[in-house]
């Protein structure tokens, strides 16, 4: 299997879509223009270098050697990498650092409509602030709510007003024999946990490169009353960087469910989160799209700028129809009097509207881009064309999701632990923490400097064929 060299003697990317990259690593391809069909094999532990699968009994054995000596070295560097979530790294933090300098005893504390931020009031958030977080979630001012620091927190919030008071009159999810949610897989793990958290039934809905599968979606809420949600990460999705196509937001926004308290919590938490400039999903603005279709209270759409600005001292915001506004805004006000002005202040001076925002994401992008090509490179040359792995090249986001042969992926992460290297826990991102297959494992690479990341996918891609040998080996033994 060759490798194709377009014309400027460059790879063909595979940014954007999940693919089993067709590249052998054994493999040294030349030129094309001096040799079309040339190939040189290398050798690895003294086995012939092929897709494992085809690999003898014989050939495992030695191989399995070879790798087992390899990972027995990681053990002297004393590795001590965490790479189980998806947080800032401290480069990104710093672009940041001035936003502290933007108030100070001495600064103007009172909004463009005279409220002064020093003093209660204010609900749903300044308008200056709604500006800004309409802007960057693209919606109209007067549909969003401003919040505290997490997006989490709203999300969180929503469920328990519903499960305490209903949704716009609806029987309070409490009172009910049965509540259910739908959970697109892969996943995000904390909504799976929120859920769980509540007593929701969770039902597993499978990912495709256009997002959720949308037949299943349909047909379930159509025939259950009890289906009262379903998550979504529509752009940039947690963990497979998956942007869901016009089609798929179409259908959400088309969805007939049987509950007239069923709601989309749309999590947009990747928005401006793009790796670069010139080559961007798009996703179209999925209010719009559900009052075209006669549905304007199916969704309640989520945000911050958590990983914009700083982790814990972020704003968020919710954005939906005036009807659900109307309805949460009657439950906020026994809640709180207002949220963090100063802070919104803070953000909506720092930033100075969504251009300055824009611009302060492609420095965000300038730091991860080169972890993230790093880690796709690393991955295609030392596992390309092996029939071991999968995995998703991104085009925005915080991270790459890897799917090894099935039954494999606990052992995998395993290793990297016991090796030095902590990784999201396989089947994190499945509800209840069951992944069926056993075999995806979530890549969290923007936290580490670029030289550990680097030393921690040479490790994960080690421990990946260790781990595959032993398990064709294993079958093997069984047939």
């Amino acid at each position: 299997m060759l490798l194709f060299i377009n014309e400027n003697n460059q790879e063909t990317s595979c940014k954007g879509k999940m693919i089993m990259l067709s590249y052998l690593n054994s493999y040294q391809i030349l030129s094309h223009k001096k040799h079309p069909y040339m190939k040189r094999q290398k050798m690895q532990g003294g086995v012939l270098m092929k897709p494992y699968a085809e690999l003898t009994k014989e050939e495992l054995l030695e191989l399995r050697k070879s790798l087992k000596a390899q990972y027995r070295e990681y053990y002297g560097k004393d590795l001590k990498l965490d790479m189980s979530r998806g947080k800032p790294c401290v480069e990104q933090l710093d672009l940041s650092m001035e936003m502290m300098d933007v108030l100070n005893s001495d600064s103007d504390l009172i909004c463009d409509d005279g409220t002064d931020c020093r003093n209660y009031g204010v609900l749903d958030g300044i308008s200056e602030a709604k500006e800004l977080l309409a802007d960057m979630i693209e919606v109209n001012p007067d549909k969003i709510i401003i919040y505290g620091n997490s997006s989490l927190n709203v999300m969180y919030d929503t469920l328990a007003r519903a499960m305490t008071h209903g949704v716009m009159g609806s029987t309070p999810w409490a009172k009910l024999d049965k509540v259910k949610f739908l959970c697109p897989v892969p996943g995000y793990d904390r909504h799976f946990a929120m859920t769980e958290y509540f007593g929701i039934e969770m039902i597993n809905v499978p990912m495709t490169p256009t997002g959720p599968d949308m037949d299943m979606v349909e047909e379930l809420v159509a025939g259950d009353e009890a289906i009262k949600g379903i998550w979504c990460v529509p752009k940039y999705s947690n963990p497979q960087g998956i942007s869901y196509s016009d089609e798929t937001v179409r259908r959400f926004a088309r969805l007939k469910p049987a509950a007239k308290d069923f709601r989309i919590y749309w999590d947009n938490a990747y928005g401006v989160h793009h790796l670069y400039d010139h080559d961007q999903d798009h996703l179209i603005e999925i209010l719009a799209e559900c009052k075209r279709a006669g549905n304007p209270d199916l969704v309640y759409k989520f945000s911050s700028t958590s990983k914009i600005s700083f982790p814990g001292s972020g704003i968020a915001a919710l954005a939906t129809s005036l009807n659900n506004l109307a309805d949460i805004r009657s439950q906020l006000k026994n809640q709180t009097i207002g949220h963090d002005k100063v802070n919104q202040l803070r953000h909506v001076r720092f930033f100075g509207g969504i251009h300055g925002m824009v611009e302060h994401m492609r420095k965000h992008a300038d730091i991860l881009r080169p972890k993230f090509e790093m880690v796709e490179e690393t991955l295609k040359r030392e596992l390309g064309g092996l029939g071991i792995g999968e995995w998703t090249c991104p085009k925005g986001g915080y991270f790459i999701s890897f799917e090894s042969m099935e039954g494999c992926a606990k052992d995998i992460v395993a290793k990297c632990k016991k090796a030095g290297v902590t990784m999201t826990g396989a089947g994190a991102a499945f509800p209840y923490g069951k992944d069926p297959k056993d075999s995806n494992i979530r890549i969290a690479p923007t936290y580490p400097p670029l030289k550990d990341l680097e030393i921690a996918m040479n490790l994960f891609s080690l421990c990946v064929k260790l781990v595959s040998v032993e398990k064709l080996l294993a079958d093997k033994k069984d047939n």
